[in-house]
């Protein structure tokens, strides 16, 4: 039906007299024009998208594990509801669908959803403008009248938050581990207790490459990491202090401790003596590669425990978790892959009784239990990390207490921060690093410091790149000015 709407409209549009002489047409009206436009066409769109029923709560959810697990709370929520207002209809959406209906919804100021479970990049995308375009509704007074900024894990929160107000209730912490085949490593004798930095991981687990002959091994490598892998690019990046968006959300793509880290990356995988390989996450090859040793350690956020369990179930009383080695002595432990909102749109009516469902499925005790017994995922509710279920041992990871050790590094996980330029920020390093690895395959460096001018020319190109995205966005250009024009005010 959609199409038949877009073609009358280009119909309409080359219908016009196309024998009057053609002129340069202005650009001034240009802008407006584009917003118009999109404004008309996302109405369309929404209008002509399925709708939600008229009685009750809707809820959207991206994902199969949750919608699992919220279904009988919310059965017995709707059972306790004389109100037939009051009770939720929950449905299960792919990420693209749910994302295509949220922007277009919200830029049309339109309904949606009562309640909308979205996934970090996502959510991202409702941050393209001033406070006041945030399709969500701030949560801040919420947030703060029921005391959570202390009893929820601070740095939660950041991901769904935009100059200082929170536009999302946080669903979890997604620590980072890693986790290694301790098959294979306390066999050769191996004390991981002995590793605390980097420099550690690769000398003590170095002996694993080479044949009892000294040679080196080529069917094994110590780290599952690569150039395309571009989550763990960035959380390899927090984890050592970097980053590619600042609390403004703006991109900072090049810094010296960036510059730093893709260099290290570039060693790992592409120097003279690689340790790194790539093995996919995602697909049967990778499972396999994974049961054969090939790679010994891979990062592992509390999540990634869950899916080994479910698809590589090969794996377990193979493996065993430890924290990340630091990129300095004394230095952070962990870092940190994903996350999951909640948020109220704008448009919804009756926010207090969609913040009082909110709290009770992401704040109850009940279900941060289902939550780490289906998910293995930790709760970001403080209050909870002391439970009993988090210290019972984990046969997949030989008998491990692996919800307490997510715990214990829960605090220290970076912060992150939303962007509407996220996105093109981390591509535009993610290429940056692909470059440098090509460099350092044909040039063979010695140390990251030889590699270290490359890197910076690269993310300095990366970062002009990103800035130009920036400058697109109305908004945020004129932001950057005003701060320049404040910064010569007062030099």
């Amino acid at each position: 039906m959609l199409h038949r709407h877009v073609r009358s409209l280009v119909r309409m549009s080359s219908s016009r007299d196309n024998s009057a002489p053609r002129s340069r047409p202005s650009t001034r009206w240009l802008g407006p024009a584009l917003i118009a436009g999109v404004a008309v066409v996302t109405t369309i769109i929404v209008l002509l998208l399925p709708q939600t029923s008229a009685q009750g709560i809707s809820m959207w959810t991206f994902a199969r594990m949750h919608a699992d697990m919220y279904r009988p709370q919310l059965a017995e929520w709707n059972a306790r509801q004389s109100d037939p207002s009051r009770r939720v209809d929950l449905s299960l959406i792919g990420v693209q669908a749910m994302e295509q209906r949220m922007m277009s919804a919200f830029l049309a100021g339109l309904p949606s959803a009562d309640l909308i479970e979205a996934e970090r990049r996502n959510a991202a995308r409702a941050f393209a403008g001033p406070l006041e375009s945030v399709g969500f509704l701030d949560l801040t007074p919420f947030v703060e009248r029921d005391g959570l900024r202390n009893k929820l894990n601070s740095a939660s929160f950041l991901p769904w938050s935009k100059d200082g107000r929170i536009f999302g209730l946080p669903h979890d912490v997604h620590p980072m581990m890693l986790a290694y085949r301790a098959d294979i490593v306390e066999a050769a004798g191996i004390n991981v207790a002995e590793i605390e930095t980097w420099a550690d991981f690769e000398r003590v687990m170095r002996p694993l490459l080479l044949k009892p002959d000294g040679s080196r091994r080529t069917d094994r490598y110590l780290l599952n990491m690569w150039e395309t892998q571009i989550d763990l690019i960035e959380a390899v990046l927090l984890q050592a202090g970097g980053g590619v968006i600042d609390a403004s959300g703006m991109p900072v793509i090049d810094t010296e401790i960036n510059a730093r880290t893709i260099s290290q990356i570039a060693m790992w995988t592409s120097g003279p003596d690689p340790i790194a390989a790539e093995v996919s996450f995602w697909d049967a090859t990778g499972h396999q590669l994974m049961r054969d040793g090939f790679v010994i350690a891979t990062f592992a956020p509390d999540w990634m425990c869950n899916y080994w369990r479910k698809e590589v179930p090969q794996l377990a009383g193979t493996m065993k978790l430890m924290p990340l080695p630091a990129w300095e002595k004394g230095g952070r432990r962990t870092s940190v892959w994903g996350g999951t909102m909640l948020g109220i749109p704008k448009t919804a009516e009756n926010p207090e009784k969609l913040w009082e469902i909110a709290k009770h499925l992401y704040l109850s005790r009940e279900l941060a239990h289902e939550l780490y017994k289906q998910g293995d995922i930790i709760t970001p509710v403080r209050e909870f990390w002391q439970d009993d279920i988090y210290d019972t041992p984990d046969p997949f990871f030989m008998g491990q207490p692996k919800g307490r050790m997510y715990i214990d590094l829960a605090p220290y996980v970076p912060d992150r921060f939303s962007s509407p330029f996220g996105a093109i920020a981390l591509a535009r390093t993610q290429s940056a690093v692909s470059r440098l690895c090509a460099h350092a395959r044909d040039t063979r460096p010695a140390s990251v410091d030889e590699l270290l001018p490359k890197a910076r020319e690269l993310l300095a190109e990366a970062q002009q790149d990103a800035m130009r995205h920036v400058n697109r966005n109305v908004f945020f250009a004129q932001r950057e000015q005003s701060n320049a024009s404040t910064s010569e005010v007062t030099r």
